[in-house]
């Protein structure tokens, strides 16, 4: 019998979720105004949600139940700020109770700063194509930051802001939809300011409070004559903002699959490699390449944590079994002397996947759609043993 493979001490275990795709009546960012705009391609309405911003307590119970030690979840800046200048203090007060709450069961809060929605007012200023946003942030995140600080146990600033530039700005596939590439290099330089000048002003409002960036990266392989452009993909998709987060105090990694790279860009799914809902391969051994990649494009000069990983799936073996391969590749890079401080699984709930809406199925626990019941999983269960355990089985 193989022996089960234990993680280092103190290594942390938790799951993420994000406000838009959890709370429900998110309608004064430019998501909601997305998903309702005729032609835009979005599957369905986000809605009600998982109705979290009503029901955040049981969330943290089904936290609590799994013996995580955080919960990676984001602020809706829209809720904050929803005209410029104007900040509402309910909002901010809502978001303390929920810190306090993980707190009162000894659960960690990460709390996500931006996470792919934006204000109406901002956005009809140009949204992340006008620099203005730079200062705008900054001065949302340090006022956050001073009335919550002592609630939050971790910051990360920007959630993926490769995805924010590419699908709105090249590809066309999230809010403003626009298709130039010119303009998505642009909000990569705008997104790049804005997480350093949120650093800044998180370091200044709550001093010692840990603060990084979240990256969505992508284990590119060359096939067929692709070797000359993967390096150009990964300069522009991931190593300037790798490049931004020196000195800050950890990277989150998160990664879900790999891509095929030839001539003229991706190449495709394997054949015979299965594809998810997503429209992607199953590969979960991208996740200790991208953390490899990262520790060597970064110097090693940042911790790293997995701040998402997992998979939209309707069967749950299959989640058991993607995340139990991603977790022995962890292992591995942990073995090599690669700093890797935690992970989390994307996602706790079942909820609204962006375009795709409802159908893929991140969730160790499932949401019923009408009553808003969660009933945790047997992936639930089987993560909650390993997080409980430190170890894989």
């Amino acid at each position: 019998m193989t022996e089960a493979r234990r993680f280092p001490d103190g290594f942390r275990w938790g799951s993420a979720t994000a406000a838009h795709q959890i709370e429900g009546g998110n309608a004064n960012n430019d998501w909601w105004a997305w998903e309702h705009a005729e032609g835009s391609g979005v599957a369905e309405p986000s809605g009600d949600a998982c109705d979290s911003w009503h029901r955040w307590a049981d969330d943290i119970d089904v936290v609590a139940s799994l013996g995580l030690d955080h919960y990676r979840f984001s602020v809706e800046w829209s809720r904050i700020e929803p005209a410029p200048g104007e900040w509402s203090r309910d909002a901010v007060d809502h978001y303390r109770r929920i810190c306090d709450g993980l707190q009162v069961k000894g659960i960690e809060p990460v709390v996500t700063l931006h996470h792919f929605t934006t204000p109406i007012w901002m956005a009809e200023r140009g949204g992340w194509a006008n620099p203005e946003i730079v200062d705008r942030f900054g001065r949302f995140c340090h006022r956050l930051a001073t009335e919550m600080g002592t609630s939050v146990g971790r910051v990360c600033t920007l959630n993926e802001p490769n995805i924010v530039a590419t699908m709105g700005y090249a590809l066309g596939i999230f809010p403003p939809g626009r298709t130039d590439p010119v303009a998505a290099e642009a909000v990569s330089a705008n997104m790049v300011a804005a997480h350093r000048r949120a650093v800044e002003a998180v370091r200044a409002a709550a001093p010692g409070l840990p603060v990084g960036l979240t990256l969505s990266m992508t284990d590119y392989q060359p096939i067929d004559g692709g070797e000359d452009r993967v390096p150009e993909i990964r300069e522009t998709h991931e190593d300037v903002f790798l490049r931004a987060t020196a000195g800050d105090d950890f990277l989150g990694v998160q990664t879900y699959t790999r891509m095929r790279i030839g001539p003229d860009g991706w190449a495709g799914p394997e054949p015979g490699v299965p594809t998810l809902v997503m429209g992607y391969e199953y590969w979960p051994q991208a996740l200790a390449a991208c953390l490899r990649r990262a520790w060597d494009v970064t110097g090693g000069a940042v911790p790293m944590w997995v701040t998402e990983n997992g998979i939209g799936t309707d069967d749950d073996q299959q989640r058991i079994d993607y995340v139990a391969t991603a977790l022995a590749g962890v292992l591995d890079v942990i073995a090599d002397g690669i700093a890797v401080e935690g992970y989390t699984y994307w996602s706790l709930l079942d909820n609204f996947e962006w375009a795709f809406g409802y159908r893929p199925r991140f969730g160790l626990v499932e949401v019923d759609r009408r009553t808003f019941e969660r009933r945790p999983k047997r992936s639930a269960s089987w993560f909650s043993s390993v997080a409980r355990a430190n170890e894989l089985p």
